[in-house]
């Protein structure tokens, strides 16, 4: 999913090759069908938005997958505090963890 985003032509040229450097050697996680159903919750439940459904897309494998975080600059739908309660509700209603959703900037905190 983040490999798509980077390679949109709308993303600009030079940050979507350093990007992409970056990631080179990150492994995918596999989206299957139990995903699949995660991220209809997360849209029904109005976590997420029904259209793109690209949010729900980053957060329910990193659920389904036990994943520590889930680094995103997306303040809107993920790394926000007030959401973070009602991701954590429906994911406990699934049997599933909840990742730490934060920034990079967060992330890097001091160093920054």
């Amino acid at each position: 999913m983040v490999r798509e985003e980077l390679q949109n032509p709308g993303y600009p040229a030079h940050k979507r090759r350093d990007a992409l450097a970056l990631i080179s050697e990150l492994p995918l996680l596999d989206i299957n069908a139990p995903i699949e159903r995660i991220v209809q919750e997360y849209v029904e439940n109005l976590l997420m938005p029904r259209q793109p459904t690209a949010d729900a897309l980053h957060l329910a494998p990193a659920s389904y997958y036990a994943c520590d975080m889930l680094l995103t600059w997306n303040c809107i739908h993920l790394a926000n505090p007030n959401k973070f309660r009602h991701i954590e509700a429906i994911n406990k209603r699934l049997g599933l963890p909840t990742p730490a959703v934060v920034t990079p900037l967060q992330l890097l905190g001091d160093a920054v």
